[in-house]
């Protein structure tokens, strides 16, 4: 599902239980200097992200300061992010005007709060120029917080060098059938840079058989349920993802890559480093 560009007005962009993918939340809220946002996700963990500008995060009577230094762009510095448990409310509270990304998955229990600062960012590159899939991962809660963490996994994806292809070799993870495939419902929203650039994200239900094709564009939201997805953008253009999954019955994502490409996982450099971060 393609859910298109538009002001949200600080309102979840896919709620709790979403009909679609229930196992995932997230919104965009924007604040001005000294402007707060209160929210509180029953039964969903979360992670503050500021796409821009800097916050201060409020939960469980312990406060995170200045999170986030980022400019214009997220392209302009590293990410930081407030992971804020289940059924607990929290304070986020610009510094700067700031473009901040909730992030949430399904989770009963409650833990403890925690921030993630740039130096703690576990960040991969994998891909090659020559296959058009040069790629750098930037985990926010990876495999580095497995044992603090519930079932949510965030991160930001980043094409590297002008047009290519992510996702790729295409892989699915809709179904529980360990040790091959777990079940993580999935949320992206993209950026590009310049900012009017544009890509395609591909649904392939079935092996070898036709799909869905989505024109995304500046801010658009992808919901992933079920099938093959690879992306890729325009030629001249640079694009970004935010990235939330979220476990059906564990935080550890296993990816079934589609039969018809899997040769190419022995093609790709540095495919075996990418999976194995998303822990």
């Amino acid at each position: 599902m393609h859910i298109a560009p538009h002001d949200n007005h600080n309102r979840a962009i896919v709620d709790l239980h979403d009909a679609l993918v229930p196992l995932v939340y997230f919104n965009i809220i924007r604040l001005k200097a000294g402007e707060s946002f209160d929210y509180r996700t029953p039964g969903y963990e979360t992670c503050v992200v500021p796409a821009t500008g800097t916050v201060t995060v409020e939960t469980m009577g312990e406060t995170f300061a200045a999170i986030g230094h980022r400019g214009a762009d997220v392209w302009d510095g590293e990410p930081e992010g407030v992971y804020v448990p289940s059924d607990t409310g929290a304070r986020i509270t610009a510094l700067t005007e700031t473009e901040t990304f909730i992030a949430g998955a399904q989770f009963a229990e409650t833990l403890r709060p925690f921030a993630v600062r740039a130096a703690d960012i576990d960040r991969v590159q994998y891909g090659s120029d020559d296959t058009k899939t040069h790629r750098k991962i930037k985990h926010i809660l990876g495999a580095a917080y497995h044992d603090r963490v519930g079932r949510l996994l965030v991160s930001e994806l980043f094409t590297v060098g002008a047009g290519g292809w992510s996702g790729f070799p295409s892989h699915k993870h809709d179904t529980d059938r360990l040790p091959d495939e777990t079940r993580h419902d999935e949320c992206y929203n993209f950026r590009f840079r310049p900012d009017y650039g544009s890509g395609l994200q591909m649904l392939q239900r079935v092996d070898n058989e036709p799909g869905d094709a989505y024109h995304i564009m500046n801010r658009s939201t992808v919901l992933i349920d079920k099938g093959y997805h690879p992306c890729c953008v325009l030629p001249g253009y640079e694009m970004y993802y935010f990235t939330i999954l979220g476990g059906q019955s564990q935080r550890s994502l296993k990816q079934y890559f589609q039969p018809t490409h899997a040769a190419q996982l022995h093609t790709i450099p540095g495919i075996m480093d990418m999976v194995a971060k998303f822990k």
